[in-house]
């Protein structure tokens, strides 16, 4: 069975998150094994600059990339892909692995080094997102795309 894991910078959601996210998982149980693994945010109240608490979450991220894993990081500047292109995709991606690991950054983002480890940069929109919300937004477009490649109703 497939599995996809969110790499998540933050820890202590707030209960809407993770309410959100078991009203999918719940529902794709059958398609895949979906869980999240936590990566505590940098302590923002040390002044230190964007990079460096990139830098400091990026040593836990890279960590809990896996080598067999296909590493798809969530960033503003990566690629748009409509619901049936992430649908394809994950078919793909699929056929070549077993586990997917979707990796969401903290306050400031990802950086350059888990950037360059992944295999796609994705973007859900030109917005910005908290990175809390993306874990609820990413939950239902990975249940969206499971549903499109089974023959589903639930995208129409």
């Amino acid at each position: 069975m497939l599995r996809v894991e969110l790499v998540a910078v933050g820890t202590k959601p707030p209960s809407w998150v993770l309410e959100g996210v078991e009203q999918y998982v719940s529902r794709m149980r059958h398609e895949c094994h979906f869980d999240i693994r936590e990566i505590k945010t940098s302590d923002r109240n040390r002044k230190l600059s964007v990079s460096a608490h990139q830098e400091a979450e990026a040593e836990s991220i890279l960590a809990a990339l896996q080598p067999s894993a296909r590493i798809i990081a969530m960033d503003s500047q990566g690629k748009n892909w409509s619901t049936e292109q992430l649908a394809q995709k994950i078919e793909n991606w699929s056929q070549t692995a077993s586990h997917l690991q979707f990796v969401i950054g903290g306050p400031d983002g990802l950086s350059r080094a888990v950037l360059d480890r992944a295999d796609d940069t994705w973007s859900l929109s030109a917005l910005t997102f908290p990175h809390f919300l993306v874990r609820v937004l990413l939950s239902e477009q990975i249940y969206r795309a499971l549903m499109v490649n089974a023959n589903h109703p639930y995208h129409k």
